[in-house]
């Protein structure tokens, strides 16, 4: 069986080389504040029929709009009688991103929720796919991370699976195998 690291062509440093991230710099939009709809559409993404989620973990970069969501999200699913394993944040650059990474899977949650911003959350995305056990499909979040330059700093495979909430409640996945 293959590593993590050789399931996703990132044996190499997890690292995003200066230049991609320069490349999106332009076009990557700070968090912006969360809507109630938003909240209300995360929450039914990990309640919905099928769904058998009681623990979280969450996850947010260290801007204000970011750990605003993040303690909402807490609120609410702890109010539904959810359990928040943890809380981790990371800040937007880092010389390695094992530690947080490493954090926000020390415990088996039955999802993560995430809320941030897109270069920080690539960088950690990427050195969860190689060194842990992290499930993008397991994972819901924020509108601030839908763009699709999310994906293409991240690298192929990395967060296929994933899924959120934009502004308005509506839903929005990250699907690399689904045709445009």
């Amino acid at each position: 069986m293959n590593s993590p690291a050789e399931q996703h062509g990132t044996s190499r440093s997890p690292l995003i080389d200066a230049a991609a991230l320069a490349a999106h710099a332009g076009g990557l939009p700070a968090p912006r504040p969360h809507t109630e709809a938003e909240l209300a559409a995360l929450i039914a993404l990990l309640t919905g029929p099928k769904a058998r989620i009681e623990t979280v973990t969450i996850g947010h970069s260290r801007d204000d709009a970011s750990r605003a969501a993040a303690r909402a999200f807490a609120r609410a699913w702890t109010a539904r009688g959810g359990q928040v394993l943890t809380v981790v944040d990371w800040p937007e650059t880092a010389a390695s991103w094992l530690r947080p990474a490493r954090r926000l899977t020390a415990e088996t949650p039955d999802a993560w929720v995430i809320a941030a911003a897109v270069p920080g959350f690539a960088q950690l995305a990427r050195r969860l796919r190689r060194s842990t056990g992290f499930d993008p499909a397991r994972t819901v979040a924020f509108s601030s991370l839908h763009t699709p330059s999310l994906a293409a700093l991240a690298g192929p495979g990395i967060l296929s699976g994933l899924r959120g909430a934009s502004a308005d409640g509506g839903i929005w996945d990250v699907c690399e195998e689904c045709a445009d």
